[in-house]
């Protein structure tokens, strides 16, 4: 696929996404969150094309953490932002030190260092009166989050496309929730972006995420629909054919004969002083 019909199809997709979440309205003011990945550079490149073409009108503000990591090329991300003319903000905050510090060897580090990201980025949007903060992740994100819960966390959640911070005073969208990751590393090694690889998460070989990225990668090469095919399920969930009570009341779903009242004690309902009460047990794994 050529840059101009890539750039189509990543501009279609995300439109998309925006426009069924409702990710941007009038007048927002946009935290695009540039990391020096592939996937923030694509995302900030298809937002600045949008920017010209949507129905409503928006800001955009590139905004970097420096994590002073050992190595970290401070001059790239400015050169660039400078040269494509977008405004932006570089905010530094040593959380590369305290997850090191933090941290044994070998421990997986995205969770707390995603965490200390997280606050510096909210309290950023905050002093520059961002109504939304933008984040780069793509579909193949949204199915591996999906499948890492599923296979060790014991529960069925995944990244949103749109998200409202626990406090309520950020919404975080992913404009690229319905992006194949395929697409965007075709499109950096077009555009050229000067990548910037992470010494944090990136040095770290052994992450169930990879387990699953390569999983997910293979049923992809069996299938190709197969995981927009996914990706639908997640917009499609059916709370009374999962088994979470606190979703939908499989308690009030009783037959004709439960509904007769016990022959013996007259009363409507045994069902607890014959089965007990308490919380529901999972079976044992």
């Amino acid at each position: 696929m050529n840059l101009k019909n890539l750039e189509k199809r990543l501009t279609y997709l995300t439109a998309n996404a925006i426009r069924d979440y409702r990710m941007i309205e009038e007048g927002d003011r946009i935290m695009v969150c540039l990391s020096g990945g592939k996937d923030s550079y694509a995302m900030l490149d298809i937002l600045r094309l949008l920017q010209t073409r949507a129905p409503v009108r928006f800001e955009l503000i590139a905004v970097n953490l420096d994590q002073k990591q050992p190595g970290w090329p401070e001059h790239v991300l400015p050169e660039y932002l400078d040269a494509v003319g977008v405004p932006y903000r570089i905010l530094e905050q040593d959380t590369y030190s305290v997850v090191k510090r933090v941290l044994p060897e070998g421990k997986t580090l995205c969770s707390l260092c995603s965490r200390l990201r997280r606050g510096a980025l909210y309290t950023a949007a905050e002093e520059m009166r961002c109504t939304k903060i933008a984040l780069g992740h793509h579909r193949d994100d949204l199915i591996e989050t999906l499948f890492l819960n599923m296979f060790y966390g014991g529960k069925l959640a995944t990244m949103p496309p749109k998200l409202k911070s626990n406090d309520g005073r950020h919404v975080v969208i992913r404009p690229l929730a319905y992006v194949p990751e395929r697409y965007l590393e075709r499109y950096a090694e077009l555009r050229e972006f000067p990548i910037i690889p992470c010494n944090l998460c990136g040095s770290q070989e052994n992450l169930k995420r990879a387990r699953i990225k390569q999983m997910i990668r293979q049923w992809e090469q069996d299938d190709p629909k197969r995981l927009n095919i996914i990706l639908r399920s997640i917009q499609n969930v059916r709370p009374s054919h999962l088994g979470d009570t606190d979703l939908y009341d499989f308690e009030s779903l009783t037959g004709s004969v439960a509904d007769m009242p016990d022959p013996i004690t007259g009363e409507q309902d045994a069902f607890a002083e014959l089965w007990g009460q308490g919380e529901p047990r999972a079976y044992p794994v």
